[in-house]
């Protein structure tokens, strides 16, 4: 039987907390969700009676705050940062402060208050650019952005203060795609999707760069198998997490195929290609995850493509060409968050 823990998720109100916090709840555990709530306060709205679930408002830099968050609780997930790099480039010193200086502070003060489980969502980014055609976890680490830079760094933090009674996972995740309750459509398949449905064409800038991909529901599953996995198992660990290594000019090709055979009275449905900037590039092996601990995903970006055009079809996102909850840059430059 499963031991049912207390858990403390920083950052457990974005898009991936969202859709992980119901299924942790689910399988009995309880939670505290740590976060800024700069998206909206709706997303646990189904579970707003459940008493095993705690809604803290504030910010991770609140010291005195995040001792009283991990009072009770056994295990961490760490999903809190300023994420993808359009949004870290606007302040650079709030990013900072938010990814990288808070994040020693925080180890410790989780080894000083019996935290036994730590889980660090960092990124498959820190490996930048590279033509290898499956980049394992050994491979070098070349961040070329500030989000990236800062999540290498608190890797290594991470990995210094492993320790017997402390138990550390670092899971370098893939682009995450797929509906969430707080839903983001400024990551690559979700952009693409939205395109499709609400402007009938595809905009593709660049093309070229190859994006390592992972459905939502599998994200959410893994960091359940690891707060369920026994110490000893995952201790020290550091795994990719992704699935289909695609080049973003063919996955507009995916959407467009998904897209026509769910709504054939709207081909043809025309890709656009723009130039860009964006020089990041790389594809990720997920064999270590998959032969250490038996995870292999489950669903797929066409997957994720049909399961965003059900919610537009059924009318469950509002304004999603122009709600700026949709997009991180947009609604960092709207708050102004110091």
């Amino acid at each position: 039987m499963r031991t049912r823990q207390c858990i403390l998720v920083t950052g457990g109100a974005g898009y991936v907390g969202s859709v992980l916090v119901p299924k942790l709840l689910e399988e009995g555990h309880r939670v505290k969700v740590l976060d800024l709530y700069i998206y909206g306060d709706h997303v646990f709205a189904p579970y707003k009676s459940d008493d095993r679930l705690q809604e803290i408002k504030g910010d991770i830099r609140d010291a005195d705050l995040l001792a009283s968050s991990l009072r009770g609780c056994t295990t961490v997930i760490h999903l809190a940062a300023i994420s993808n790099d359009p949004s870290c480039e606007l302040n650079p010193q709030l990013t900072k402060s938010i990814n990288y200086d808070t994040f020693l502070p925080l180890v410790e003060l989780c080894k000083k208050q019996g935290i036994r489980r730590f889980i660090f969502a960092s990124s498959s980014s820190v490996y930048g650019i590279s033509d290898e055609p499956n980049v394992t976890e050994d491979h070098p680490r070349l961040p070329v952005t500030d989000y990236n830079h800062y999540k290498a760094l608190c890797e290594d933090i991470l990995v210094d203060h492993q320790s017997d009674g402390f138990a550390i996972t670092i899971v370098r995740p893939a682009t995450v795609c797929g509906y969430s309750p707080r839903l983001r459509l400024d990551l690559t398949v979700n952009i693409l999707t939205n395109h499709a449905y609400h402007k009938g064409k595809i905009m593709v800038f660049g093309g070229t760069q190859y994006r390592p991909n992972l459905h939502i529901e599998d994200m959410t599953d893994l960091y359940l198998q690891l707060v369920n996995e026994p110490d000893e198992r995952v201790a020290g660990k550091i795994y990719n997490a992704g699935y289909q290594n695609r080049r973003v000019a063919d996955i507009a090709e995916v959407v467009k195929k998904v897209f026509e055979n769910e709504y054939p009275q709207k081909r043809p449905l025309d890709i656009v290609n723009s130039p860009s900037d964006d020089v990041r590039s790389y594809r990720i092996s997920a064999d270590k995850i998959a032969r250490e601990l038996g995870f292999v995903p489950k669903r797929t970006i066409e997957d994720a493509v049909r399961d965003l055009c059900g919610v537009f079809y059924a009318g469950k996102v509002a304004q999603p060409l122009t709600d700026i909850r949709y997009s991180n840059v947009k609604m960092m430059k709207e708050i102004r968050l110091n």
